[in-house]
C-alpha cells in the first residue's frame, strides 16, 4: 500500500540530506586550506588573549558562512527550501495529491523548517518529523463511528453513496459484517432499483451474513425502501440500518437531486460517500459534487490495498474537511480498516 508515494519520498529526504552533508564536507576541507594558508609566523610580541575579540571574529565568520562551520546546526535557508520543494510538489502531484493539498504541505513544511537550526548530522530525519507533522495537520482524526451507533437510543440510519463501480455494495456489507463482529444488529436496505442485480448482489451478501435484506421491486422509489427498513428496524428493536442506493455519476445533477429525497425521507445520522482509493483527484471532484447537493459526513475507500499512492486519501478529506472513517484492503469481509491517522503516516514510512 501507498509504496510508490513511500518510495519517493524517502529518496526525497534523503536526497537533502545527501546534498548538505556533501557541502558540508567540502566546505570543511576548504576551511582547512584557508586555516594552513594564512597561517603566519608566531611573533614574540603579541598582544594578550581577548575572548570578546575571539566571540566577535566567530560571529562575522557565523554570518558570512550560511552553513554556520562552527555549529553542529545547519541552517536551511528560503532559497534552498524552493529548490528542494520543487521536487516535492511534483511527487505529492505525481502521486494523486491534490493541487490545494500540495500547496498546503508545502507551505507548512516551509513554516516548520526554514530559518530554523536543524542538527547536520540528522537533517534527513528531521526533514521527516517535519513532514509527518504536516501531513498529519492536513488529515482529519475520524470520529469513533461504532461508539456512536452504540450510543444512540434508537436505529442509527447511515445513507451509502458514490458513482458507479467503486464497490459501494461490497463495503457496506463489509460494514454490517463488522458491526455484527461488534454485537450490533442491522438492517440492509436494498436502496438501488435502478442496476440490474443490485437487489440480487445484496441479498446475497444479507444471506451469507445472516442480516435481513429490504427490498422493494426495480424501478420503485428508493426512499421509500430506505423508510421501510427503518421502519422494520423500529418494530424489531434493530440497532442499524444501512441503505445502499444506485450509483451516479457526479455530474448528473438530476440524479443527485434523486438522493436529496432519500436524504429527506429516512433522515440519516450520517451520509457516507464511497470512492476508490486509486481514482485520484477524480474522486475529489466526484466528493466535492455530492458533498455540495446531499452534504456528506464521512468517506470509505476502498481499493486501498491496491493503492501505490496514496494521495488520495490526502486530498479527500482537506478537500471536504470530512474524515475517511475507512479503508476497505480485500475482497472478504473483515477487509475493513479503520482509517488511522498514525498508520497511515507509519505507511508512507517518515517513522
Amino acid at each position: 500500500m501507498f509504496t510508490k508515494l513511500k518510495e519517493k519520498l524517502k529518496k526525497w529526504t534523503q536526497k537533502i540530506s545527501n546534498d548538505n552533508e556533501e557541502i558540508f564536507k567540502k566546505t570543511s576541507e576548504t576551511k582547512k586550506e584557508d586555516t594552513k594558508i594564512k597561517k603566519k609566523p608566531k611573533k614574540e610580541n603579541f598582544e594578550p588573549f581577548s575572548q570578546k575579540k575571539v566571540e566577535k571574529k566567530l560571529e562575522k565568520l557565523s554570518k558570512k558562512n550560511k552553513l554556520n562551520f562552527f555549529s553542529k546546526n545547519k541552517i536551511i535557508t528560503e532559497k534552498e527550501f524552493d529548490n528542494y520543494s520543487q521536487e516535492l510538489e511534483m511527487i505529492l502531484l505525481e502521486n494523486n495529491v491534490a493541487l490545494e493539498v500540495t500547496d498546503k504541505i508545502l507551505k507548512k513544511l516551509k513554516e516548520n523548517i526554514v530559518g530554523k537550526e536543524l542538527d547536520k548530522k540528522q537533517i534527513e530525519k528531521n526533514i521527516k518529523e517535519n513532514l509527518k507533522q504536516t501531513i498529519s495537520e492536513v488529515l482529519i482524526e475520524p470520529e469513533d463511528i461504532i461508539k456512536e451507533i452504540k450510543e444512540k437510543k434508537g436505529p442509527y440510519t447511515i445513507i451509502f453513496c458514490g458513482i458507479n463501480g467503486t464497490g459501494k455494495t461490497t463495503q457496506i456489507a463489509k460494514f454490517a459484517s463488522l458491526l455484527k463482529k461488534n454485537k450490533i444488529s442491522c438492517v440492509l436496505a436494498a436502496g438501488d432499483t435502478f442496476r440490474a442485480a443490485a437487489v440480487e448482489q445484496l441479498k446475497e451478501h444479507g444471506k451469507k451474513l445472516d442480516i435481513k435484506v429490504i427490498s422493494h421491486e426495480y424501478g420503485s422509489d428508493p426512499a421509500a425502501v430506505g423508510y421501510d427498513a427503518i421502519k422494520y428496524a423500529q418494530k424489531n428493536n434493530i440497532k442499524t440500518v444501512l441503505i445502499d442506493t444506485a450509483g451516479r455519476i457526479h455530474t448528473a445533477t438530476n440524479l443527485l437531486k434523486e438522493m436529496e429525497k432519500i436524504k429527506r425521507v429516512c433522515k440519516p445520522d450520517k451520509t457516507i460517500f464511497v470512492g476508490e482509493s486509486i481514482t485520484g483527484n477524480d474522486a475529489v471532484d466526484q466528493v466535492k459534487a455530492f458533498d455540495n447537493t446531499i452534504g456528506i459526513d464521512g468517506i470509505f475507500l476502498s481499493k486501498a490495498d491496491i493503492d501505490e499512492k496514496g494521495g488520495t486519501a490526502l486530498s479527500l478529506g482537506f478537500t471536504t474537511k470530512k474524515p475517511i472513517l475507512f479503508l476497505g484492503t480485500g475482497q472478504e469481509y473483515g477487509d475493513l480498516e479503520k482509517f488511522d491517522k498514525e498508520k497511515f503516516i507509519e505507511k508512507l514510512g517518515l517513522d
